[in-house]
C-alpha cells in the first residue's frame, strides 16, 4: 500500500462505485480526455478507497457519490464532477462555469441521478476490471 501512496503524489484520485455502469462510463469518459494522466482511479469498494475515505472523515462504503481527492482536499457530488471537468482537455473545463450555481441546487440534480443510476444505467455483480491499456491508472 505504501507504493500506491507514493504513486498518488501529484495526482488527483477519483473514487467511484465500481459496479455502477454510469460510474464506469465516467472513467471511460475521463481517460481519453486526460492525456497527461492527471487522474488515478479506484472503486469505492476497494481497500485503498476505504482508507482514503476514513482519513477524510467520510463514511467508507458510501457508494452514492463520486469522491475526488485533489491536493489533499476531498470533494464529493457535483463539486467533484465539476472539478474533474475543469482539468480535462478542452472544451470540458467550460463546464466548471456551473460552480457558480449554489451547491445545494447543483446537488439536488446530482442526488437525483445518483439515486436512479442503477435503474437507468445498470450495474455489475463485481467491480470494473481495467483493461491492460488503462490498468496503470488504477490504484
Amino acid at each position: 500500500m505504501n507504493e500506491e501512496l507514493n504513486i498518488m503524489q501529484n495526482k488527483s484520485i477519483v473514487l467511484i462505485d465500481g459496479v455502477c455502469h454510469l460510474c464506469q462510463g465516467l472513467i471511460r469518459f475521463i481517460i481519453p480526455r486526460d492525456p497527461k494522466a492527471k487522474f488515478l482511479f479506484a472503486p469505492l469498494q476497494s481497500e485503498i478507497a476505504a482508507k482514503l475515505m476514513s482519513e477524510a472523515g467520510l463514511q467508507p462504503g458510501q457508494l452514492n457519490t463520486v469522491v475526488l481527492l485533489e491536493n489533499g482536499v476531498y470533494y464529493t457530488e457535483s463539486a467533484a464532477v465539476l472539478r474533474i471537468a475543469r482539468r480535462l482537455r478542452w472544451p470540458w473545463p467550460v463546464a466548471y462555469f456551473f460552480i457558480i450555481v449554489p451547491r445545494p441546487i447543483r446537488n439536488i440534480l446530482y442526488r437525483y441521478i445518483a439515486r436512479n443510476r442503477y435503474r437507468w444505467f445498470g450495474r455489475d455483480e463485481q467491480c470494473l476490471l481495467p483493461t491492460p491499456e488503462i490498468k496503470q491508472r488504477f490504484l
